[in-house]
């Protein structure tokens, strides 16, 4: 698949201080997650991204065009959620989406039917001719999403989706956001500080610390991994002869204290087989469970590496 954004060496500078600093990467997913706390030069990255920054060295090529010499129609290809809210309070929603799809080249009539496709799609089709001022939290953050897709782009940036909102509506952005992402017809980058947002709807995620690359990860290869890597917790018979058994078929293993063990099972093995092997061995397996949290570990692992590096 061709990278969405490629970053070569890319710096980006404030005057003499170094904000983006020599970052390499070819971010190919259809959902990639940018994660790093505050300070780390996510937002830094998303605006050079959109032309608001110019690259002090090194090359950023979005959607195959360079930013240097091709900024205006890479923002014509770009819809974008800021993390600050950016409205026209006394201004019906739907008009203010109108207004933003046709400052994004749609005419005027175009622009206003994409408009309230977007509040429905959003689930705002029944306030859409309210004030924006009078929306809550929740349905200004909407509004935003329903802005930035309005006009049909191909890539779309997403600063802190979920900012400040209570559980109900953190899911129903979520879904959103996983259902624009399983639609395929465009690609998204979702800048967080929360794991768990992207940890449920990103494909790969980059990582920043200090404007440095940290780690970058493909989590579909981690989650896969994870579905193979078992913790068993096991009582009763010989934990010697039940690990011998499991390392003939082919398994990994590593014991632990009080019937603990953990195992890497092959791609060709189901997990039924490590039970048929603990019955003939008269070990019951008590719990079995498949390694969790590991964009956590790889986040974690980056932010105590020296320097900003694995």
């Amino acid at each position: 698949m061709d990278a969405v954004i490629e970053l070569d060496a890319l710096e980006v500078r404030f005057g003499a201080r170094v904000i983006l600093d020599r970052l390499t990467a070819s971010l190919t997913g259809r959902s990639i997650g940018l994660l790093g706390p505050n300070g780390a030069g996510k937002s830094t990255l998303l605006n050079t991204v959109l032309g608001f920054h110019r690259p002090f060295g090194g090359t950023l090529r979005v959607l195959g065009r360079d930013v240097r010499t091709a900024a205006r129609e890479i923002r014509s290809l770009i819809g974008y959620m800021p993390e600050n809210d950016s409205f026209i309070a006394s201004m019906s929603g739907v008009r203010f989406v109108r207004l933003m799809a046709e400052l994004a080249g749609l005419p005027r009539a175009q622009a206003l039917e994409r408009a309230h496709e977007a509040f429905f799609y959003v689930g705002l089709g029944e306030v859409r001719y309210r004030a924006l001022g009078t929306y809550s939290l929740g349905m200004k953050q909407a509004a935003k999403l329903a802005q930035a897709i309005a006009h049909g782009p191909k890539l779309l940036l997403l600063d802190e989706p979920t900012n400040g909102l209570d559980p109900p509506a953190r899911a129903r952005m979520i879904q959103l956001i996983q259902d624009i992402r399983a639609r395929g017809d465009l690609q998204l980058v979702v800048s967080s500080h929360l794991l768990r947002d992207v940890e449920e709807c990103c494909d790969q995620a980059l990582i920043l610390k200090e404007g440095r690359l940290a780690a970058f990860c493909n989590l579909e290869e981690e989650r896969k991994a994870n579905r193979r890597f078992l913790e068993l917790e096991t009582r009763g018979g010989s934990n010697g002869d039940f690990l011998a058994a499991l390392e003939q078929i082919g398994c990994q293993t590593a014991a632990g204290a009080q019937g603990r063990i953990k195992l890497i099972l092959p791609e060709e093995l189901e997990v039924r087989r490590l039970y048929e092997i603990a019955g003939r061995e008269n070990v019951q397996i008590r719990r079995l469970s498949h390694k969790r949290d590991s964009l956590e570990d790889i986040f974690l692992k980056a932010m105590e590496a020296p320097g900003g590096r694995l």
